[in-house]
Formats: C-alpha cells, structure tokens, sequence
C-alpha cells in the first residue's frame, strides 16, 4: 500500500498529483468546522482519533456519511516505545474496539502518538490488522495558534506526490483549512483517502 510506512507516501495510482489530508487527535471541539470545509471544498480526509474522546454526540457518522476515514490515534496518545508490548497491544485493541463499537465501522489505519514506534508497535499493528499510517508533510500546526498563515506555507513548500499531509483538529486548522485546500490545489495536486 505505502512505499513504506516510514516515508508517510500514498502508492502512486493515477497520472494525477495526489496528496492525503490526515487530522490527529480528535474527535474535537472544531470537527464540525472542519467538515464543513472539507464538504464545501469536496475533499476526503482521514482522521486518527484518541478513543477516549469518542462519544456518541460526536459528529462520528455525518464524518463518515461525507466519505472521510476513521484510524486510531490509540486510547489516550502515549510513547508507545516507553511502553511493554502488552500495554502497546492493550492502547490499540481497545481504542479499535472502542471505535468500531460506537461507527460500526471497522478501523484499517493507526498512526502511533509523536510518530514514535518501534519493531514492538509494528507487531502489536500487525497482529491486529492495522496499517501504520504517518506522514511526508508536517503543517507543525499545534505550534501556529498565533500564525496560522504559516500552516499553509508549511505544507505547500514540502508538497510532493502521493504525499500523507499531518493536521490536528485545532481551531488555527479549522480556521486556514478552506485556503490551505485552495493553495494545496492551485499547486496542481489532487486530494484522495488513503487506499481501503
């Protein structure tokens, strides 16, 4: 699916230039801001959600019905290398059981906390059927609460083809959002989700 975990790169599918949107650490306060955007601008996105988060008043089946992906972003974002295989195991089986029991949908993607892992994360993944997802393009977006313009400089100046795009579900997200996907696109790419 990925050239490789590691370099955060889509399998190239088309003669398209395409690029992934991917949003950590929700479900939040402003998800519904940023749906609203992603509807307005027609672009898929993939969210990893922290499952002590998720409830049921959570805007999780409009996310869903718009055509965006849900992964886990484990229960409540550890370093998962500081932690024994079982308790590695234990963050991602129950944030998915977690997940899956209030979509209904099953969970296929993980992207570990800080983007730290180890051969220990990998197995725990695997054995649960997990592909770990994490990223080429980082918008440092929990930094810029003051500069939110710097975001869309952040991404477009690291674009690339088949590239994973790293966002959090922060209000200085929700608020660039609409001219992040305008300058991401004036750039000539395309968005997709990541391969089902």
């Amino acid at each position: 699916m990925y050239d490789s975990p590691d370099k955060g790169i889509l399998t190239k599918v088309s003669g398209e230039k395409t690029v992934a949107l991917t949003f950590d650490d929700g479900p939040a306060r402003v998800l519904p801001d940023l749906l609203d955007s992603l509807k307005q601008e027609d672009v898929p996105a993939t969210f990893f959600w922290q499952s002590r988060l998720l409830h049921h008043q959570r805007p999780w089946r409009r996310l869903l019905d718009d055509g965006h992906q849900i992964g886990t972003h484990t229960i409540n974002h550890p370093d998962l290398t500081a932690l024994s295989f079982e308790k590695q195991y234990q963050q991602l089986a129950k944030s998915v059981r977690i997940i899956e029991a209030v979509t209904g949908t099953k969970v296929r993607y993980f992207r570990p906390p800080f983007g730290q892992y180890n051969e220990t994360t990998k197995q725990a993944a695997q054995q649960l059927g997990l592909t770990t997802v994490l990223w080429k393009v980082a918008s440092i977006d929990w930094e810029l609460k003051n500069e939110p313009q710097q975001i869309i400089t952040n991404v477009t100046e690291h674009l690339e083809d088949g590239a994973i795009i790293l966002l959090h579900e922060l209000q200085q997200t929700a608020e660039i959002l609409p001219e992040l996907i305008q300058a991401i696109r004036q750039k000539g790419y395309t968005f997709r989700n990541l391969p089902n």
